[in-house]
């Protein structure tokens, strides 16, 4: 006999809706316009997951430079979001099924929550969460454990209740330490072997296997 969980939180991007493609036009053009230079795909994906602000760390070290890329790169980004992001194939109808079969939903996302929110609700998503936890809702970011645990909090869980559901190293991480069973999705951003590399609790091909997910196991 299988149980339900008791509540499941997700990752944003890479988890729930396809961004990638307007992430990298949006790396590209700031740092075409502030630096004059690129960098390859792979170098601008590799810390997809945490923080826009810890990531512009890595192309410089002056604090307004930052701040021009961060400014750069958001105004870009606002301007091709609806056109550009996309849900991932699956997602809708096993969030649908999550919901009607009670089971409570939530968001924990590097991602500033007002741009979370927006992205949601261009594809319709929003209806099924009742929290967002965004990069400026916790003074922490993932790998820490402290925006994962602040959404157990606030879903009313236990994080040994609680799954979370991500497609980084990064969501594993921070729901791994967290004490959360955790689910490594591969449908986005990083490969498998990556994921597998952080010990998550069970890894999902497509999103119909979300419904498969049982009560948390005891963590070892």
């Amino acid at each position: 006999m299988t149980t339900k969980p008791r509540c499941i939180l997700f990752d944003n991007d890479g988890t729930l809706v396809d961004t990638q493609a307007i992430i990298l036009a949006s790396f590209h053009h700031a740092l075409q316009t502030v630096l004059h230079k690129d960098f390859p795909d792979d170098v601008l994906m590799r810390k997809v997951g945490q923080p826009l602000s810890t990531q512009m760390w890595d192309f410089t070290q002056d604090e307004d430079t930052h701040d021009r890329l961060l400014e750069v790169y958001r105004a870009h980004n606002a301007t091709i979001l609806e056109e550009g992001i996309a849900p991932y194939a699956g997602i809708k109808e096993a969030l649908e099924e999550l919901t009607a079969a009670g089971i409570p939903l939530g968001v924990v996302t590097s991602k500033r929550h007002d741009v979370c929110l927006r992205g949601l609700k261009v594809l319709g998503l929003d209806q099924f969460f009742s929290l967002i936890i965004g990069s400026d809702d916790c003074e922490t970011h993932k790998p820490d454990p402290g925006p994962v645990l602040m959404g157990c909090e606030a879903m009313g869980f236990a994080p040994s209740e609680c799954w979370y559901v991500g497609d980084s190293p990064f969501d594993i991480q921070a729901g791994n330490q967290a004490g959360c069973a955790t689910a490594a999705v591969l449908w986005g951003m990083f490969p498998e072997e990556v994921l597998r590399a952080e010990h998550p609790t069970v890894v999902l091909t497509h999103p119909s296997e979300l419904l498969q997910l049982e009560s948390c196991p005891e963590r070892g």
